[in-house]
């Protein structure tokens, strides 16, 4: 398990809808093991092993992750923002913010990192029904000139957060949803490429799950696969203000966490089980009384219907720039998956 990787994912913007960056990223990582990397319109980075195989096998973790897009630039050099998925508003006041700038120079997009700060008002600190147009974000500059002189319309905002490491081989930052899904997937593919998995793996880095799902859709009805492997994260019920009785009892470190669900197949998840118990990987569960909320959920309707299984990493404080997971669980996954790949025969 390539931490450094991990950490290069996690450290570079990649908003909903301006994902490209950690594509480039990802198509550097599996470049080293994949025959073939497939892009298309919308921006999935679908890495192939065993392209001539018959039986297919597509994997999801999608690359983007929640943040917010400049909509407006205020007099006096304020910058308004609208929502790029579920974020909670209320975290970011007073937060260092950064702000990806993108101009095009010779022909080449080029990406710059603009400093902020969420901006703190007593209003909005008593607010609580706060919406994400109610945030504004103080880069320094004194008029709406100076400022768009950096920033434009459509730019992407987050959190301002790097890797820390935690006790207990913990860590944290933001966007662990779901970078750390793309990274399980694409170790996943290298670990069963080098084991000489015989099936088609198809190793997807999706784009636009946190917004509009279309990743999921374009890949699952161009690659057409047999099975699709789900790789996403999930709440962990062992921090303040969870509630186990809700959908499980989930641990940070507690191992792979498979869904109980309509929406996932029983079958593959017999198969996770029984590969799980031979390699001694420890289990979790998590309950979905419906949707999963996750690409399983669009990859499950997608052309004639695609049987799923939903892998998920234990999170806690999930849609924040605090995220935090466990390099236990992430090489767990890894290794659960990769065997699943080896054994696949359809």
């Amino acid at each position: 398990m390539d931490r450094d990787f991990l950490k290069l994912l996690l450290n570079t913007v990649s908003v909903s809808g301006n994902e490209e960056p950690n594509q480039e990223n990802a198509k550097a990582f599996a470049a080293s093991f994949a025959q073939e990397l497939r892009e298309d319109a919308v921006g999935n980075l679908i890495s192939v092993v065993n392209p001539l195989a018959e039986k297919k096998v597509l994997l999801c973790g999608h690359m983007d992750e929640i943040g917010f897009r400049v909509t407006h630039i205020r007099e006096d050099g304020l910058v308004c923002v609208q929502r790029a998925g579920g974020v909670r508003p209320s975290l970011y006041v007073g937060a260092p913010m950064q702000i990806l700038h993108e101009v095009q120079e010779d022909g080449q997009t080029v990406r710059r990192k603009v400093c902020g700060v969420g901006v703190i008002t007593d209003d909005l600190l008593k607010k609580t029904d706060m919406k994400d147009t109610d945030l504004l974000i103080d880069i320094g500059a004194s008029s709406r000139e100076e400022a768009a002189a950096v920033v434009s319309v459509g730019d992407s905002v987050c959190g301002d957060t790097q890797v820390r490491e935690l006790l207990n081989d913990r860590f944290t930052c933001r966007a662990l949803d779901d970078k750390t899904g793309a990274f399980v997937i694409l170790e996943a593919a290298k670990a069963a490429a080098a084991r000489g998995a015989s099936c088609g793996i198809y190793a997807n880095t999706v784009v636009g799950e946190e917004t509009t799902g279309r990743g999921a859709y374009f890949a699952a009805s161009r690659v057409k696969p047999d099975c699709a492997v789900i790789v996403d994260v999930t709440w962990a019920s062992d921090c303040p203000g969870t509630d186990p009785g809700e959908t499980g009892d989930v641990r940070l470190g507690g191992g792979p966490v498979l869904c109980l669900s309509g929406m996932v197949n029983k079958a593959l998840n017999r198969r996770m089980q029984k590969i799980a118990e031979e390699m001694g990987i420890s289990l979790q569960y998590e309950i979905a009384g419906g949707r999963t909320h996750t690409d399983g959920d669009t990859v499950l309707m997608s052309g004639e219907g695609v049987p799923v299984v939903l892998v998920s990493i234990p999170l806690r404080y999930m849609h924040s720039s605090v995220e935090m997971g466990s390099w236990k669980d992430l090489q767990a996954c890894i290794d659960l998956i990769a065997e699943f790949l080896v054994r696949y025969d359809g």
